[in-house]
């Protein structure tokens, strides 16, 4: 293991670069999808529709092809790490779209009549009172999200770039250790996944206890 764990280390750190990256543009994307959905004008309804619509109907692997091989065409060419983040990302932004739609949605319309009898504007409800509610509900499908976001770091590598998967293949092609190679992959996605579902439940629980006392931290 000694001989090319290293090597599996360096593809650790792309894969993690793309999962953190691809995070933070699937909250991003998501977040402004929903909103969009939900309280926006006719044009950016329709516009967060075709988004969201386009990227779940249309598998991870050929928009990471087209945004690395067709954009070019039309005169705009990205950094392979640029592309399998924006790709990975908008992606499973386009699934949490749904989930915060939904989060958003079980808060009862009991909150909405409080706030309204409170004096405050929409935008006040909403920040204030229904989203502290929602993000504690969207946490647990977000684990689920962010742990898919992972797994599909695999697909980096078909634009060049050389995640864990792809040192994975190198190094068995070079050695034919397959055993200790996957097996030694395998627990490094398996401890990774595991740290996320960790961090997701500290991150629910202080949500929930932060509600309770009146705020979401």
């Amino acid at each position: 293991m000694r001989d090319f764990l290293p090597e599996l280390l360096r593809g650790l750190v792309i894969t993690l670069q793309v999962t953190a990256g691809g995070a933070v543009v699937a909250v991003i994307a998501a977040l402004v999808a929903a909103l969009a959905r939900l309280y926006a004008s006719a044009p950016w309804r329709w516009l967060a529709t075709v988004y969201v619509e386009l990227f779940r109907g249309t598998s991870a692997l050929v928009q990471l092809f087209w945004l690395f091989f067709v954009l070019p065409h039309f005169g705009l060419t990205l950094e392979p790490m640029v592309v399998g983040i924006a790709a990975l990302g908008l992606n499973v932004g386009a699934y949490g779209a749904e989930v915060v739609r939904g989060a958003i949605g079980s808060v009862g319309k009991g909150q909405w009549e409080a706030a309204t009898a409170l004096n405050l504007t929409r935008m006040q409800a909403l920040r204030r009172i229904v989203l502290p509610q929602a993000f504690v509900a969207m946490l647990p499908p977000w684990g689920n999200l962010f742990i898919e976001l992972l797994k599909a770091t695999s697909l980096v590598s078909l634009i060049t770039l050389s995640d864990l998967a792809f040192k994975a293949q190198q190094i068995n092609q070079n050695t034919l250790r397959t055993a200790e190679v996957f097996s030694t992959v395998l627990l490094m996605y398996l401890g990774l996944s595991v740290l996320i579902t960790l961090a997701m439940r500290a991150l629910e629980a202080r949500a929930a206890r932060g509600l309770r006392r009146g705020r979401v931290t």
